[in-house]
């Protein structure tokens, strides 16, 4: 595992068109979006910084979802090589968690590359008009240091989002375990 920290690509870059699967073979399409803030997320199965933060993310969506924010998440590990990540044990990990977004399946890791996601977790969070806004943590927790996994950050970000507003660019890399690359 390595400690790898987000890109912090520009805010303001456009939200990366793509199609990919679920674990079931169903195509999700980017242009079907519906026209709200959407949440784009990276993460993957075996991940410890992701396994850390899995049940607050999952509680974040529904309430947030809620609210109207678009949430969906990326795995794009090589599920050859780190078989925990493969549909299979995707579809496993949607429900023990109970995902209420559409965990997609990026076997090409093409979309991974057009977003510059470097790390698992890794959150891109676009504005209604598919502009890049916040890119950062979901909190300062991570494993074993005893900070209270809350998602304060990205939070904070959507909030300011769902009210119109752009969140403040001082923005904290997310980090966590690298994309497991080909």
């Amino acid at each position: 595992m390595a400690l790898t920290p987000s890109s912090m690509i520009p805010l303001g870059s456009p939200m990366p068109d793509f199609s990919l699967p679920d674990p079931a073979g169903n195509i999700h399409y980017s242009r079907d979006l519906p026209g709200q803030p959407v949440l784009v997320a990276f993460i993957c199965n075996h991940c410890p910084y992701v396994k850390h933060i899995a049940p607050a993310l999952s509680e974040f969506a529904r309430e947030y979802q809620k609210a109207g924010l678009t949430i969906l998440a990326i795995n794009s590990n090589d599920f050859a090589n780190y078989p925990d990540d493969s549909p299979e044990k995707m579809r496993e990990e949607i429900a023990a968690r109970g995902y209420v977004f559409p965990y997609l399946v990026d076997e090409t890791q093409e979309v991974a590359r057009a977003f510059d996601a470097a790390c698992t977790p890794d959150f891109f969070l676009f504005d209604k008009n598919r502009k890049l806004v916040y890119r950062g943590q979901f909190d300062d927790s991570r494993p074993g240091n005893n900070e209270p996994v809350n998602g304060r950050d990205l939070r904070a970000a959507v909030d300011t989002v769902l009210a119109g507003e752009r969140p403040d660019e001082d923005q904290v890399p997310s980090m966590g375990c690298n994309i497991k690359w080909k």
